[in-house]
């Protein structure tokens, strides 16, 4: 599996279907674990009790109402519904695993896990109830509840409604689970993982934007492009800098604002906003470099415990432990309060009439009367702040359970959660750079902007954000920028001159 087919399943509605070598694969586990259930002796997860419970032998007649009891007990969730695309990742990722062998489910488990993702069918997930360690218990158990049609679920018409009833519209029979099923179903760090991997995509596109701004807000400022010279980051060689810095001087190609910073207020060296800012960003994309190597991994793997191995043992084990995971989700959140902290210092200064070389008091149309984008700016800190805070790591923090048999978890699906928070702030922020810039390049008369830029410019004009002129409401042409910023728009206007950015 790749996270290109994560995304299609999570965003995309693809389609899903079991291979035939999974349904082997699940048949040859699934002979396993009932031979042991057969056995006299206790085997974990097959004929005994979970966690801190995990000492009493459970007998042949209470086993089935064992697997319905630990679902029912662990879909403790508390607080807002999680997002559709999140709860679809979490059910693909956990179905990946299911068909990998080594969980001992049935077949027809599996193929019902498949039918509710064609049915457009999503189990109702709360925010609260995971520590990443058994995985995301109270999550999957949301999403095992509904396949055996307990619960409530979303249909494919956005209503919520009980999940008994959305099975019996689709055709689909609830199940009934046996031996090992019900704990197969909730051990895993499916939800963490699935966020991570659509904030790797999120993050994908909103480097490459972060790129545009900066460029955008160094022409603005008159800065010099010399710092963009690839000899220059060919002597510090972190890859994402090159990259950034390459991007940066794609989108300045031809422009007739760089390099006036020796004309009428002289400076020998642009603010570290300006200059710095491949170096930043480039250190931002290196870390999604390293998330994405850790995302791969996870991808590759079989999260569940006990787990079902080919010579025939059922072996406990700790691979739901969520820190790897939980790290680069934390790491993400810190390269991105990073990269909007230096984009709000290039606004602030753009609004600085004794910083920005020239340009009105808040790029207003009549400062004093008008305020130009001075609150902006300060929504921008204010999205910026809570950034900050999202920063601090969720991973290092851990909360003893199970009486005291799970004393030590990864927090992985909070760093996951306050990530994606985190993403969705930093493309409000990098709006309002986009905002600020594109105003105060239009204020620079007798100056001509590269092409890319005007290209930007016409493009965010034709999407209906004003240009420079009196004050105005501001929220609704923020929220278009933030649409332009959010769904590609920036860069497909940038790319129509520059070619793909890097």
């Amino acid at each position: 599996m790749t996270a290109s087919d994560v995304l299609a399943v999570a965003r995309g509605g693809a389609r899903v279907q079991l291979s035939e070598e999974a349904v082997a694969a699940l048949g040859a586990a699934r002979e396993i674990v009932d031979a042991l259930a057969a056995k006299p002796e206790p085997v974990y997860g097959v004929s005994t009790g979970f966690g801190a419970l995990a000492t009493r032998h459970i007998s042949p007649e209470l086993r089935a109402q064992l697997q319905r009891n630990i679902v029912r007990s662990h879909a403790a969730g508390m607080g807002p519904r999680v997002e559709r695309d999140v709860v679809r990742a979490l059910m693909f990722l956990r179905l990946k695993t299911v068909c990998s062998g080594h969980t001992g489910v049935r077949p027809e488990v599996a193929q019902t896990m498949a039918d509710l993702l064609n049915a457009g069918i999503t189990p109702v997930v709360h925010e609260y109830g995971s520590l990443g360690c058994s995985g995301d218990l109270a999550p999957l158990s949301h999403c095992a509840l509904t396949l055996m049609g307990e619960g409530d679920a979303e249909g494919p018409d956005g209503v919520v409604r009980p999940a008994a009833e959305l099975l019996a519209a689709h055709g689909i029979q609830p199940v009934e689970l046996r031996e090992k099923e019900g704990l197969a179903l909730l051990n895993g760090t499916d939800g963490m993982l699935g966020m991570l991997i659509m904030a790797l995509a999120d993050l994908d596109t909103l480097y490459r934007s972060a790129d545009v701004t900066a460029a955008l807000s160094l022409e603005a400022l008159l800065g010099t492009d010399k710092v963009l010279a690839p000899e220059l980051h060919a002597i510090r060689p972190h890859p994402g800098q090159a990259a950034s810095a390459a991007n940066m001087a794609a989108v300045l190609k031809g422009s007739g604002l760089t390099g006036h910073h020796q004309d009428d207020a002289p400076r020998v060296q642009d603010a570290y906003s300006v200059r710095c800012a491949p170096q930043v960003a480039g250190a931002g994309r290196d870390t999604v470099a390293h998330a994405r190597l850790v995302a791969d991994r996870e991808l590759a793997s079989a999260v569940d415990n006990p787990v079902v191995l080919p010579d025939g043992r059922v072996e406990s084990n700790g691979n739901f432990h969520g820190a790897p995971v939980a790290y680069v989700l934390d790491f993400l959140a810190i390269a991105v309060a990073d990269l909007g902290s230096i984009a709000e210092r290039r606004t602030d200064r753009l609004l600085d009439k004794n910083r920005s070389h020239g340009l009105p008091p808040f790029l207003a149309d009549d400062a004093g009367v008008d305020s130009g984008l001075m609150i902006a700016q300060y929504t921008q800190a204010a999205l910026v702040s809570e950034l900050k805070r999202l920063a601090v790591p969720a991973s290092a923090d851990s909360i003893p359970s199970s009486a005291m048999q799970e004393d030590h978890v990864s927090m992985g699906w909070s760093a996951a959660r306050k990530l994606r928070t985190a993403v969705d702030n930093l493309t409000r922020v990098l709006a309002v750079e986009l905002y600020a810039a594109t105003r105060a390049i239009e204020l620079r008369e007798g100056l001509m902007p590269a092409p890319a830029t005007r290209a930007v410019i016409d493009a965010l004009r034709e999407a209906g954000v004003q240009g420079p002129g009196p004050d105005r409401f501001l929220a609704p042409d923020l929220a278009a920028a933030d649409a332009f910023v959010r769904d590609g728009r920036l860069l497909a206007a940038v790319e129509t001159v520059t070619g793909t950015l890097q």
